[in-house]
């Protein structure tokens, strides 16, 4: 056994001692222990007397070698020396060490001290250099086994020449020689995929010196850097500076052949969400450039905190941050209303996951259901009390509802119209519906189904006692109910959106696909998205249409090229023939539009949230627009696509299709004879 164990190396010693049962380790520990309190007592002699003087007087003091590992090895046990792992030994071990060796140092003085009448003295300095000499070796061999069982002598070493082996493992460099970075490359260097090779950091006072075993470079040194160390990976870790600053950073790393990837920020680690050495792939909101506001706790309570709330699409991706967010706002009761199984599962897993790990009472309920039913959803909203409607079930994606035109328009309007008005028969409070930029002056099925469900709003709201839609027998319903509307441009992350599309396409090796070279569109992160609608919907007094500030429109073609250069890549076109990926662009998509809008006119105040604009815009009165609903819906009991288009367009302020209808069943029926 043993000498197959010595025919592998020194790999093979070091998986057989780690091998072993954890008894024989600490036996061996105490063993090599007794042997190094012994030579330090010889070498304190020695220091203290001289090699000759030092060898002829061990024998007269054969006494102290008996007492020192009678003396230290109790102590060393008592202080728990011998329950640490070696492979995680860290600064905690070492004060251990340093105390438990002075403990035992001080223990053996009071001996010798007692002793002092003994025939052959000690002399005083023995006892200081036998302390000295033990925290050397006993902590010195620690540290050594430690990087021994790491199998990594120079992990600390990498600017030293003759340290920078090539393990084969990935050579990155950490942005950031602060708390966060140190952390990081403890967690990198324990799993040994990734070798730290030096640090970036912005503060000139530590540029040039050594953190951790590595080199500090200042941001301007990033090709030296790269020259030097041969890197092939950045790791952002800046959790705390502002997002402006970190689109300055990810600007200055463009120009570089590294892959960017980033630290957690603490509010994922507080949460349990991630671990510090969790790295992900450069958040693209920090491309953005704009920091969030501050959410105002009285607008998020307002609405949800020991209320019975209900939303609907709680499983898509507005929808489902919408849940998040409201949990953590503490309702009475949480209504999940969502007409996929998958994702109410999927959500509904979260969040009791949410309410076990925080302890929260909230009574969360999952409902299979469809907008396009009114006589579930009354039924719902009676049987719960519903309070408050975060009305977020809609087809978005503008080339499928293009195609699919019937179904757009009766889950889009007549599931809002279901929604809206089981909501106010039920006395619901609160009505707040997700609306979206595409609604301004649309030019595809989407947007107008959109701005006509902020119509069904708008109408209902100025009615304080509405007879309802289809409703024969012309019952006056007396409105309780404030209904409000919150529209904001594209949300990164979201299902169909063009974020998680180019990051497949790059992990493809391309080509990214973009519509158009001047496509632009707004962005906003879906946390961002959901705090402001549920702070938006407790403003106004009613049909108030909000829209929320989105920065800068950016241009996808810029966002495209930003993303293969913060991979690591190079882009590929007439000008660089040998890059690494290639931008394709593919023509617009039936209905879409080169850029957004936010407001139809320009008539737009500002609200108690700086983020938050109250647009005033023009609607249709209830009884007129009841008639022409009547009339788009006999359109699509007919099929009649001309139709419905038309009524669209009467209704629709700015409504202006570019092209012919696409929607397949139109099409299939006039390619038929």
């Amino acid at each position: 056994m043993g000498a197959k164990v010595f025919d592998r190396g020194w790999e093979g010693v070091r998986a057989f001692l780690l091998g072993l049962p954890r008894a024989k380790k600490r036996m061996i520990q105490v063993l090599a222990d007794v042997m190094l309190v012994w030579l330090a007592m010889g070498l304190a002699f020695v220091v203290r007397l001289g090699v000759e003087e030092a060898f002829g007087l061990l024998s007269d003091h054969f006494w102290l070698f008996v007492c020192a590992p009678v003396v230290s090895i109790p102590v060393f046990i008592r202080m728990g020396m011998y329950r640490a792992v070696m492979r995680y030994f860290g600064n905690d071990a070492l004060i251990t060490i340093f105390k438990a060796v002075t403990l035992s140092a001080l223990i053996l003085g009071l001996i010798v001290y007692w002793s002092a009448n003994h025939q052959y003295l000690v002399p005083r300095s023995i006892i200081f250099n036998y302390w000295w000499w033990s925290l050397v070796l006993v902590g010195g061999l620690r540290l050594a086994m430690r990087q021994y069982f790491l199998g990594d002598w120079f992990a600390t070493a990498q600017h030293i020449p003759f340290g920078n082996r090539d393990d084969g493992a990935l050579r990155v460099a950490v942005y950031g020689a602060g708390a966060a970075g140190n952390q990081l490359v403890a967690a990198l260097r324990m799993g040994k995929v990734m070798r730290p090779v030096a640090f970036i950091d912005d503060d000139n006072d530590i540029s040039d010196r050594v953190i951790a075993g590595l080199l500090v470079y200042k941001p301007e040194q990033i090709q030296k850097l790269i020259d030097e160390t041969g890197a092939q990976e950045l790791l952002l870790a800046v959790p705390s500076v502002s997002r402006a600053r970190r689109r300055e950073i990810l600007g200055l790393l463009e120009g570089y052949p590294l892959h960017v990837r980033s630290v957690p920020g603490v509010m994922d680690l507080a949460s349990g969400r991630v671990k510090v050495d969790d790295l992900q792939e450069v958040d693209i909101a920090d491309l953005l450039g704009r920091d969030t506001v501050p959410a105002q706790a009285d607008l998020l309570e307002h609405c949800v905190k020991g209320r019975v709330v209900m939303v609907t699409g709680a499983g898509g991706s507005i929808g489902s941050e919408l849940c998040r967010q409201i949990l953590a706002l503490q309702p009475s009761t949480l209504l999940l209303l969502e007409h996929s199984e998958f994702n109410l599962y999927s959500i509904l897993c979260e969040l009791e996951v949410t309410t076990s790990r925080e302890s929260l009472t909230t009574r969360i309920l999952p409902i299979l259901g469809s907008v396009r039913n009114p006589a579930q959803l009354l039924d719902v909203m009676n049987t719960w009390r519903v309070e408050t409607v975060y009305h977020a079930a809609a087809y978005k994606h503008v080339p499928m509802v293009e195609h699919n035109v019937a179904e757009g328009v009766l889950n889009n309007v007549m599931g809002t119209l279901n929604t809206a008005q089981a909501a106010l028969q039920a006395g619901v409070a609160n009505f707040v519906l997700i609306s979206t930029d595409k609604a301004v002056r649309p030019t595809n099925v989407m947007g107008s189904t959109k701005r006509l469900a902020e119509m069904v709003l708008q109408a209902l709201s100025r009615e304080p006692a509405p007879v309802l839609f289809n409703d024969a027998n012309h019952v006056s319903q007396v409105n309780r109910t404030r209904f409000t509307m919150v529209r904001f441009g594209n949300v990164l992350g979201s299902s169909g959106s063009v974020i998680p599309l180019f990051h497949q396409q790059i992990k493809a090796g391309g080509p990214l696909t973009v519509t158009h070279p001047k496509i632009t569109r707004y962005f906003m992160t879906i946390p961002e998205a959901a705090q402001l609608v549920i702070q938006a919907g407790s403003m106004g007094q009613g049909g108030d249409v909000f829209v929320l500030d989105m920065g800068e429109p950016v241009r996808i073609v810029e966002l495209a090229e930003k993303m293969i250069h913060l991979s690591g890549l190079s882009v590929r076109s007439d000008t660089t023939p040998h890059g690494d990926i290639a931008i394709e662009f593919t023509g617009l998509r039936p209905g879409e539009k080169l850029y957004e809008e936010l407001l139809i006119g320009d008539n737009v105040v500002s609200t108690r949230h700086p983020m938050i604009m109250s647009a005033q815009e023009d609607y249709l009165g209830w009884e007129q627009l009841k008639e022409h609903l009547g009339v788009l819906l006999k359109a699509i009991d007919q099929d009649d696509y001309v139709s419905i288009r038309q009524q669209l367009r009467k209704l629709v302020s700015g409504y202006s299709p570019d092209g012919e209808i696409v929607d397949w069943i139109y099409q299939q029926r006039r390619q038929d004879p």
